[in-house]
């Protein structure tokens, strides 16, 4: 059973979503004569302009909403509440917003609010890695996880630096809007910066509103030497490109309290509104920033001491000499960076084949951290021929029927030419 139609597109109307019904599906929902049997014929217009038919449960685990504010009806709160308990998520609003809040009704794992709708923060969580509080309008898309296969690196480097420059051309960030940037280092992404660099010295890219986080540091390695992050992101993009020193965020291995500039660093980042898109790399053994094997799939900002094997990884930026090479970090968590508007993954080399497959092909797994992913609401995984070498042939085949779609993302380039600042 299901609210009227009446009452649900009338919140979702207050919501500024755009909503109608299938008539060929169920007539009875437009005029909202009579309450529908499950989620009804419901179509939803996305921020993308895409629309999302809601029939049944089976639709329904395709489905992810980011909370927002609502005025007016409880009807969207009723709705979402259906839509989620469907999906098997848990929903609800968040008690510390405001009084009226602790009415507590049944609901799948015993997380719902209700009573509070109006004028509330809305809390939607999927399952225990994926967290989210937004202050905007109320929006639905369609979760989805792309793998963009290119040919070589050379290819995939390009394609993930022509998604961010359009990622954020789109975005018009201003001195009042910035557009939140996850960085990560390593040897993968040097490509996409040579690219986006490129694309600055043409003008046709600005970093001037554009504020950064990186995902990790080395623990007492001097901030200038040449191994740090902090050398490494300065050398390899910041220094050539336009963005203000100040919106740069590295962590800080060399702090006094380094608990203390964990937690001062998932402060900032929501003090920035939350990170628009984190783009990472990953290990052969499929973690992302320093989250290693074992890792929780929940875990944020901390600091981590480093296995075995990336330390030995890690010495040929060392002259080899394993008694260089730092054993902890500073690391942004697996929950830190789910809790991005969306992710880019870039994956490259027959030497992370195995860990691409992990994260495609096999399930959840904190032995395989980048799994995590599979989650997210909005995740691109990039990679070249080689890392698709574990694949099964027919995922490769499928993904590769889709690159006409994806190539949308990056055709036509926007250009910072065609706007005023």
């Amino acid at each position: 059973m299901c609210a009227t139609p009446a009452v649900v597109a009338c919140g979702l109307k207050q919501a500024g979503i755009t909503a109608t019904s299938n008539p060929a599906e169920s007539p009875r929902c437009v005029q909202g004569a009579s309450p529908c049997t499950g989620l009804g014929a419901i179509y939803i217009q996305d921020s993308v302009k895409q629309a999302v038919h809601i029939h049944s449960s089976e639709t329904c685990t395709h489905l992810v909403a980011v909370g927002g504010t609502t005025t007016g009806s409880g009807g969207v709160c009723e709705w979402i509440g259906r839509v989620q308990a469907a999906r098997g998520v848990r929903f609800g609003l968040n008690p510390s917003v405001g009084q009226g809040c602790s009415t507590a009704c049944e609901c799948v794992e015993g997380r719902v609010w209700a009573g509070c709708c109006q004028q509330k923060d809305l809390i939607l969580r999927a399952r225990a890695p994926f967290r989210r509080s937004h202050t905007k309008p109320l929006q639905l898309f369609a979760a989805i996880m792309r793998l963009v296969i290119l040919d070589d690196y050379d290819l995939a480097s390009e394609w993930a630096a022509k998604y961010i420059r359009n990622r954020i051309i789109q975005f018009k960030p201003s001195a009042d809007r910035y557009f939140t940037l996850g960085l990560p280092t390593g040897s993968t992404p040097l490509g996409c910066y040579r690219k986006l660099i490129e694309y600055h010295k043409s003008g046709d890219l600005s970093f001037k509103y554009v504020k950064t986080f990186n995902m990790d540091e080395y623990v007492g390695l001097p901030r200038d030497h040449p191994e740090s992050y902090h050398s490494y992101m300065w050398n390899n993009f910041f220094k050539h490109i336009d963005i203000e020193p100040q919106n740069t965020h590295i962590l800080d291995g060399n702090a006094t309290d380094l608990q203390a500039e964990c937690d001062a660093f998932e402060q900032k980042i929501t003090a920035a509104g939350g990170i628009e898109l984190f783009v990472g790399g990953i290990g052969p053994d499929g973690h992302i920033a320093f989250n290693e094997p074992g890792s929780s799939l929940v875990s944020r900002t901390r600091v981590k001491t480093l296995a075995k094997d990336t330390i030995v990884a890690n010495a040929r930026f060392f002259g080899n000499d394993l008694s260089k090479v730092p054993t902890m970090t500073l690391t942004v968590g697996v929950g830190t960076v789910m809790d991005a508007r969306e992710v880019m993954i870039l994956i490259t080399g027959a030497h992370k084949a195995f860990a691409l497959y992990k994260a495609i092909e096999e399930g959840v797994n904190h032995m395989w951290t980048v799994s995590a992913f599979q989650q997210h609401p909005r995740t691109i995984f990039v990679c070249d021929e080689d890392a698709t070498l574990e694949l099964r042939v027919k995922t490769v085949k499928y993904f590769k029927g889709l690159m006409h779609v994806h190539n949308q993302l990056v055709e036509p380039m926007h250009s910072m030419k065609n706007y005023k600042d």
